[in-house]
């Protein structure tokens, strides 16, 4: 099976932090959890999330400081952070923004509308898992209806190179590594040889270029494949 979306949820207050995760996976997400800043930066680094909802006050580390130093380092730089605050002032808002974060939610807020804050920044890291439609130049993939054509042409594609698609249309021109596919694709818990990456991409190509289409994967010596 593919990834679903990953959301780390950031929180020192136990209640608070499993209600969030609770409702998170209710939406059919993966959660891990940090109770504080320190934690949250070892997670990031461990098991890289698509999305953080990170608390701002909490002991040795604030959020402030986590999103910080997450949006200064270029392989955390693009994960969207939505922090949330009990602080509701304009000043600290902009202070939160200003520091890198993609969101700011004020406490109390509704569990609905968090909900939709983090589905909007997952449509925007990782559009197919939201039923989002996506188009690479003749290729058009719904992810909704898992039908893809090119050209106005029907694309028959099996389940792991429809994945293998998705995941290659969601970011046109970024490298993939064979193992990153792997994460991706079969799920971080399935144990598959890289060679197999290799048999599916071939597969894909296959399928996208029978019509007589140019073939829009291109290997990357010593690195993996990208779209394009």
């Amino acid at each position: 099976m593919s990834q679903a979306p990953h959301v780390l949820v950031v929180d020192d207050e136990a209640a608070q932090r499993e209600m969030l995760v609770y409702n998170i996976e209710a939406e059919g997400y993966r959660t891990s959890r940090a109770e504080n800043g320190e934690d949250a930066l070892l997670a990031v680094s461990e098991d890289p999330p698509d999305v953080i909802v990170l608390d701002w006050m909490m002991p040795r580390l604030s959020g402030i400081e986590v999103c910080r130093q997450l949006k200064i380092r270029p392989e955390t730089r693009s994960i969207p952070v939505i922090m949330l605050s009990a602080r509701s002032e304009e000043i600290d808002k902009v202070r939160g923004l200003e520091t890198g974060a993609d969101d700011y939610v004020v406490k109390p807020y509704s569990v609905t509308e968090l909900m939709a804050r983090v589905r909007a920044q997952l449509r925007r890291v990782r559009p197919a898992t939201v039923g989002q439609m996506l188009t690479y130049e003749d290729i058009v993939l719904d992810a909704e209806t898992h039908r893809v054509t090119r050209d106005g042409a029907p694309v028959k594609l099996g389940p792991t190179e429809f994945r293998l698609l998705s995941t290659f249309m969601e970011k046109p021109g970024r490298v993939w590594s064979r193992d990153q596919l792997l994460d991706r694709v079969w799920g971080r818990d399935v144990y598959v040889d890289t060679r197999t990456v290799d048999v599916h991409v071939g597969r894909l190509r296959k399928a996208l270029s029978g019509n007589g289409g140019e073939d829009p994967v291109r290997t990357v010596r010593g690195a993996g494949y990208a779209l394009g």
